[in-house]
């Protein structure tokens, strides 16, 4: 059953300087998400609705901690039935790219897509075990070399663009998907953060405000990241995904799909 949304999020308001480059702190921030009601509060997350800051992560760490876990090479198949087109079923829609590409040409060389982690597997050592790097709620298809120029690079406003770059920018330390991308993928970054507690043998995914986190288990940036989940609220392809994946795969949710106001109210 899909999440029922009964509020909206509220208006966005952007000065043009504050995206031109990324800043430390950006000087403006998009206005925070409204509260929203959907069909699983008074099941899925009835534990959690009403709580805010370490208490509100802590009850979403247990909840979404209950989950079936992939196998990487189960994730080829798994990708094209999350990532499908909605404007053609033979295809996947790369994330940062936005590109159309045909199911078919998964795999490693040029012109083909791949499997992206969203939270780079080398910040924290997630490796392709199951486990977080097998967790479908951060990974995505993508462009084989689109991939590899975002590597495992902190997210952050700047830079400049590159072939099939779709409207994604990047630097030498970081990268800024386009626009359409970012909630997603800020939304999947805060997933990881309050899933992966350290509890369970793998790293304590942690966001921080630096762009330079390398192999540790840390992402950035999380003030932009946070500007991110306020600027570009999810839309029906971000809310099928995470219905998919719940109904179909891993029978856990991503909470800040469904109510990504509990982003301001933790962080």
């Amino acid at each position: 059953m899909p999440a029922i949304r009964t509020a909206r999020w509220k208006s966005v308001a952007f000065a043009t300087a504050a995206v031109l480059v990324g800043l430390t702190s950006p000087a403006l921030t998009a206005t925070p998400a409204a509260a929203t009601t959907t069909a699983y509060d008074s099941t899925y997350y009835k534990n959690a609705v009403g709580k805010t800051g370490t208490s509100l992560k802590s009850s979403l760490h247990t909840i979404i901690s209950s989950q079936t876990k992939l196998s990487y090479s189960a994730l080829w198949e798994a990708l094209k039935v999350t990532d499908q087109d909605p404007a053609n079923s033979n295809n996947v829609k790369l994330l940062y790219s936005g590109i159309s590409r045909s199911k078919t040409l998964n795999g490693g060389d040029v012109g083909d897509w791949n499997r992206e982690h969203v939270w780079a597997i080398s910040h924290g050592d997630l490796t392709t075990s199951t486990g977080p790097g097998t967790d479908l709620h951060h990974i995505r298809p993508e462009d084989v070399q689109v991939n590899g120029i975002r590597g495992n690079k902190d997210f952050d406003n700047g830079g400049s663009g590159f072939t099939n770059s779709g409207g994604s920018l990047t630097d030498s330390n970081s990268f800024e998907p386009r626009d359409a991308a970012k909630g997603d993928v800020a939304r999947m970054i805060f997933y990881m953060i309050v899933r992966y507690e350290g509890g369970d043998g793998w790293a304590d995914l942690e966001g921080d405000d630096s762009v330079s986190n390398g192999s540790n288990p840390y992402m950035g940036r999380l003030s932009v990241l946070k500007q991110w989940n306020d600027e570009d609220p999810p839309d029906t392809f971000e809310e099928r995904r995470n219905q998919v994946i719940y109904d179909t795969y891993q029978k856990n949710r991503n909470p800040f799909i469904d109510h990504p106001e509990w982003v301001e109210a933790i962080w």
